[in-house]
Parts: structure tokens; sequence; C-alpha cells
């Protein structure tokens, strides 16, 4: 069955996060744990922890996601920012933990033109002290670049090559995301060209490293390095690209998310039911 959801706001506290996922039908979500514009992490207070264990375990929804803010970036040249981007990491790894979240989303970064080789070297430093630093069975999963320029882990290699110098193997895994995929010039549009990609996965990586997708279509064209997420349906991979995706033997039965536009073409509710209306016509309940 599709196990599909949303990225939700977690306004007022982190609990309603859940209210607002059990609102809207979701099988899974994602959710920032705080302010996702800002590089102060709010402590949690055991009584939204609670509660959000609480209203979890009531819906029966899952998993549910976390979500590096925006401002971090582990590939930095620039000390500050990277001790900082190092920081964040360790405070949303150990949030997770306490609020029983089986995963943690980050992007690779910026290595702002120090170039790839030194940019990975700074994520897979960041990534080995902050795993140390934070104890538990939270998976780190790193999301797949759109290819734009200075981007890290924009190719399945690149992505190989940071788990190779992680020492904790068994805490990171993968998010997949469609629309960077796509930008990055990975064709997900038919059966044939999604499974040519998959396999290219399947060598660089082992898709038992795939642990969430990200399904978002593309405004940019395949390989543009544009990261432009757009509806369902209404970018460049298109209706049947995603209803693909949905009958792969490995993509079907991970937790997906949205993180298409918010705007006024259609909302979340309505991308739930698109959504879900191709998977049926893919094959799937």
């Amino acid at each position: 069955m599709l196990k599909v959801g949303v990225h939700v706001s977690i306004s007022g506290s982190v609990d309603r996060a859940v209210d607002r996922a059990v609102a809207l039908g979701c099988d899974t979500f994602q959710m920032f744990i705080g302010n996702p514009r800002g590089w102060r992490r709010r402590r949690l207070r055991d009584s939204e922890v609670r509660e959000f264990a609480r209203k979890l375990e009531a819906s029966g929804i899952g998993p549910a996601v976390g979500h590096m803010p925006y401002l971090p970036n582990l590939a930095s040249p620039k000390r500050a920012v990277y001790a900082k981007s190092v920081g964040v990491l360790r405070a949303e790894l150990a949030a997770c933990q306490r609020l029983g979240m089986p995963y943690l989303v980050t992007h690779l970064g910026s290595h702002m033109g120090s170039g790839v080789e030194a940019g990975s070297k700074r994520v897979i430093a960041a990534i080995n002290s902050a795993l140390s630093e934070v104890r538990g069975a939270v998976m780190l999963l790193l999301e797949n670049g759109a290819g734009s320029r200075n981007s890290i882990g924009s190719t399945f290699e690149g992505i190989a090559q940071i788990i190779d110098g992680v020492g904790a193997k068994g805490r990171v895994g993968v998010c997949l995301d469609t629309c960077h995929a796509f930008a990055a010039g990975y064709d997900l549009r038919d059966d044939a060209s999604l499974g040519e990609t998959m396999d290219e996965f399947e060598s660089a990586l082992g898709s038992d490293r795939l642990k969430v997708v990200h399904i978002n279509d593309s405004k940019g064209d395949l390989g543009s390095g544009v990261d432009r997420h757009e509806h369902i349906g209404m970018g460049r991979i298109g209706d049947e690209g995603f209803k693909a995706i949905f009958r792969h033997r490995v993509l079907a039965g991970l937790p997906m998310i949205l993180e298409t536009p918010l705007d006024g073409r259609r909302s979340d509710l309505e991308e739930l039911r698109w959504v879900r209306k191709l998977a049926r016509e893919a094959g799937l309940s």
C-alpha cells in the first residue's frame, strides 16, 4: 500500500504536527523540529515530548521524519558557519531521539567553490562528529542534491563516497528527492528510464540504504540543475513518471513525503488526493 504524507507545521508545539497530519489523512509526515530559518535550537519541553509520543501512537501514522533547518551547511569552508552547522546537526539528532523519530533528513550543502573533495571531507567529518556525540537509533538520511553549482551529493556516487567515510554506517541512509534527481540528470519519466536510474542507485548505494522518498515534480528540465519543486504532474516529470515511481518494486513500499509548493493551485489535501489517484491508476491501493 502507498504510504504518503506531507511536511507539516509545528506551530504552537511539536505535538501539533501530529494533529495536522491526522487532519490531512497522512500515512506518514515530515516536520522541522524548531525554527527552520534560525540557528538557535529551542529545548523541547517534557510535556510536549510526551504529548507528541502519545498522539503519534494513537494516530497509527509513521514514520515521523525530521528535517534539518535551512541555514546549516555541512560542507562550508567558513569555520564559523561550519561549527554552527555541526552544532545544529547534533541538536537535531538529539531532538529526534527524544521524540522517538527514526529519521532525520539533511541536505549535504555547498562547498562554496572550495571543491567537491574538500566539501565532501567536511560533510564526513560533521556526520562522524555528530553521530559520535549523539547516541541512539536515529538514522541520518542524506538527501541527494539537484546538481546546482558547488552542491555536494548530487550524484549517487558522491553520496556513496560520503557514506564510505562515515564510521557508524548503520546510522546513515538516503532520502531520494525526485525533483533533485531529475534536475541532476536522472530520468524518472517512465518505467524504463526509472528502471535505469534505480539500477544506478542500486549499483552505487544499494537499495537497502534508501529509507524515504521526497516526491516532488520539477519545474526545471532534465539535467538543468534547477532546484524548483512543482506540484505532482504539473512539472517535467509528469503524471506518468509518478505512476512509474508508485509501481516500482523498491520505491512503492517506502514512506513518501510531498514537499510541493504552497500556492493556490493545489492544497496539501488536494495534492494527497491526486497522488493517491495516480497510485490507484498505477495498481496500488
